[in-house]
């Protein structure tokens, strides 16, 4: 497996079909099927291997929110029967070992420059391509360019003062080092409670000998009852992966639907609140029809769960704090926990409510606080990313006209189902802003959209269509559709990073599409010759 350790040249002229950025899930999945269609491809990759986000993220009780058998993709089934999981939530590790395996068993890897950050993408008019550059001077000529960065692939830095004036150990949990960190007999801090945080305080507090936790927003968070996957569970799913595919491929949903006027009561509603604790997460909570739509339903659902978040908690005055207020159950990503709660009934684990008490500063020997300063040896910023949006603005991304991506999504980001953006040719957003993306289990989207720009390079490859881009007006109208779609919902109760709230300055935009039947949509635009792109 590359570690792209080894110093390299430049690559200077060359010149391919396709490029991509990024080798988690989907630029794997790209490069793979760009050569099964016969073209040539350049990968790259800021990170020393594959795995994308699975890459980075390796702070304590990293894994993820989506049972390990659908957290898998279906495009192969020779993959789906022999690749084993251990666990029915998989942790960090094991997830970097299947992409990894992806990789080996495809040989992937040889299409990617590792420990290589693109800093520009610029569309040349005259000749159709794309010209990219590299932190290491590499520049590259494509005609299709594929942005498979990731939706949070971009931790977000402290905005806290004195944040570099620490002396102690500091860390990101985005930004992990793979050498791991010793916690045994340290004093820890930890600000932010976000799923990395809610997964790794209580991994850190059985070894630290003191955790503080800096809490300024409390989050749902459902237990996983995670545990060592069984023959009968494994061997269900495979007797079931055809019809799961072709679900999948067909677009219909696990949950479908409901009628918008059905208000489940009585003792269906109890059986679905009591379903929360039977440790499949998030998939409990979207079983829940028309959870976000209804403000009493969900002010009830939201209920119970504060309820039991005062059960485990022994200490009342914790517990109340523990709490979630003030925003609508799923309005904000809950988390997937494993003994989170659980955790602040130990003697070795305090909360500070920054709400009640804020940092005022961070100071050389650990936090001052409007309560006072605590000394700590270790701090740990789970302040989470900019998400959807930060890994391409990152870039300078150029169009047509010299306009910068980061020009045309001044007021927030605009695309054509998630996929192009008007101005911006032979470009695509994998999971982009106007896509389920990040409120759908992301490895089914991300398979669907590479298997829809396959598609499209390949319709426009047989058409000599020279180049494909999002018609302004089609954009238009389908931003005017997903704020609709948003309209009403729950999910705009919150200040979420779905909206871009967690970062200053960012355009308070919901950027997921929550509307029903998309795959069915971007398959009937295909169909229907690429309806509301521009192929010239």
């Amino acid at each position: 497996m590359a570690d792209g350790s080894a110093t390299r040249t430049a690559v200077q002229g060359a010149s391919v079909d396709v490029a991509v950025v990024g080798a988690g899930f989907a630029g794997l999945y790209m490069v793979h099927k760009a050569r099964e269609a016969g073209l040539s491809v350049q990968g790259f990759e800021a990170g020393g291997g594959v795995g994308g986000t699975w890459y980075w993220n390796r702070y304590p009780g990293a894994r993820c929110d989506i049972p390990s058998l659908f957290y898998s993709f279906t495009w192969s089934e020779d993959l789906a029967r022999e690749w084993r999981w251990s666990e029915k939530y998989a942790p960090q590790p094991e997830i970097l070992k299947y992409a990894e395996h992806i990789a080996d068993r495809f040989g992937l890897d040889s299409a990617f420059l590792f420990n290589t950050r693109v800093e520009s993408a610029i569309f040349d008019e005259a000749s159709g391509r794309w010209t990219v550059k590299t932190n290491l001077g590499d520049e590259v000529s494509a005609r299709w360019v594929v942005m498979a960065t990731g939706c949070l692939s971009v931790p977000k830095s402290p905005e806290i003062p004195g944040a570099d004036s620490f002396r102690g150990e500091t860390y990101l949990t985005g930004l992990w080092p793979h050498e791991g960190v010793d916690f045994a007999g340290k004093r820890v801090a930890v600000i932010g409670t976000g799923s990395s945080a809610i997964q790794s305080i209580p991994l850190i507090a059985q070894q630290a000998a003191q955790v503080t936790v800096f809490q300024r927003t409390p989050n749902f968070s459902l237990p996983a009852l995670n545990s060592p996957l069984g023959e009968a569970e494994v061997e269900g799913y495979l007797a079931g992966f055809t019809a799961y595919r072709d679900m999948l491929r067909s677009g219909r949903s696990i949950f479908p639907a409901p009628p918008v006027d059905l208000r489940v009561q009585g003792e269906e509603l109890e059986a679905l609140k009591g379903g929360l604790w039977n440790g499949m997460g998030l998939m409990s909570l979207f079983a829940i029809p028309n959870l976000m739509r209804m403000p009493e339903l969900n002010e009830e659902v939201g209920d119970h769960v504060r309820e039991r978040v005062r059960q485990m908690v022994r200490d009342p005055e914790v517990a109340e704090r523990l709490v979630p207020r003030g925003y609508a159950i799923g309005a904000k990503r809950p988390c997937v926990d494993t003994n989170y709660y659980d955790t602040f009934n130990r003697d070795n684990v305090s909360l500070v409510d920054l709400r009640e008490t804020p940092i005022e500063t961070i100071t050389e020997t650990g936090i001052r606080s409007s309560a006072g300063e605590t000394p700590f040896d270790i701090i740990i910023f789970a302040t989470g990313f900019d998400a959807m949006t930060g890994a391409l603005l990152k870039m300078d991304i150029r169009g047509r006209g010299g306009r910068t991506l980061g020009e045309v999504w001044a007021e927030g980001p605009k695309t054509y189902l998630g996929l192009m953006v008007a101005g911006f040719p032979n470009l695509f957003t994998v999971t982009g802003p106007g896509s389920p993306s990040v409120l759908s289990n992301m490895i089914s989207s991300i398979e669907q959209h590479i298997d829809w720009i396959s598609g499209a390079i390949g319709w426009a490859d047989g058409r000599q269509v020279r180049t494909l881009e999002a018609d302004s007006a089609a954009q238009e109208a389908w931003v005017e559709h997903v704020n609709a779609a948003a309209e009403g919902s729950l999910y705009l109760d919150a200040a979420s990073w779905y909206m871009g709230a967690n970062v200053p300055g960012k355009p308070r935009v919901f950027m997921p599409y929550i509307g029903e039947g998309y795959k069915i949509r971007i398959d009937q635009v295909a169909a229907r010759d690429y309806e509301g792109f521009r192929a010239e």
